[in-house]
């Protein structure tokens, strides 16, 4: 078993000056804001002036749409990988459950914007191997503490959740039962008679 959590900034460009560094991120920043108040086709003059820069300052470090979208979704993942970290000192049981709930609702925030990324391209595939790392220990800790059932996977975690993500509900209270359910289907099966 690995407790090695992945190097946040690992998938990002940022730029090595302060000031463009710092120009950098008050744009992801106003991108994420914008993309998630009004979805992806948030106008980039919009994004520039919430950053409090000019327009030509956002498309010197990101001359595409596109590569706005994949600015904001690397820091998200970024966000996500690093808080399986945070959780490390919890006990096996919370610290996977308290890292799967923030999954899940990063995959719910970000689902418009994964879909503007292709998915068998090389940044999402990154994004993706960066997220399985960072639950992977996780899992593990949880499995080793016979918590969490031994015939299951990361693989298997992560297709659960997103399928959950998908789930179209009327309140919040509604994607949260459907979440404990799952959940509980992770704990070890008590042997039939």
């Amino acid at each position: 078993m690995t407790n090695a959590a992945p190097a946040s900034g690992t998938l990002s460009h940022r730029p090595k000056r302060a000031d463009a560094r710092r120009n950098y991120e008050k744009l992801v920043a106003a991108a994420r804001t914008a993309f998630g108040e009004e979805g992806v086709s948030a106008s980039l003059e919009d994004i520039a002036r919430r950053a409090e820069v000019g327009i030509g300052t956002l498309y010197r470090h990101f001359p595409t749409r596109r590569e706005l979208f994949e600015a904001v979704y690397i820091d998200e993942v970024e966000a996500v990988s690093r808080s399986a970290a945070d959780l490390s000192g919890e006990p096996p049981w919370e610290a996977l459950v308290g890292w799967l709930r923030r999954l899940v609702d990063y995959i719910g925030t970000k689902r418009a914007l994964a879909e503007e990324l292709i998915h068998d391209s090389e940044i999402f595939r990154r994004c993706r191997d960066e997220v399985y790392a960072a639950g992977q220990p996780l899992l593990e800790r949880a499995q080793t503490a016979g918590v969490v059932r031994s015939d299951t996977n990361i693989d298997d975690v992560m297709r659960l959740v997103s399928g959950i993500t998908l789930v179209k509900v009327t309140e919040p209270a509604q994607l949260e039962r459907v979440l404990n359910l799952a959940l509980d289907g992770l704990r070890p099966q008590a042997p039939r008679s």
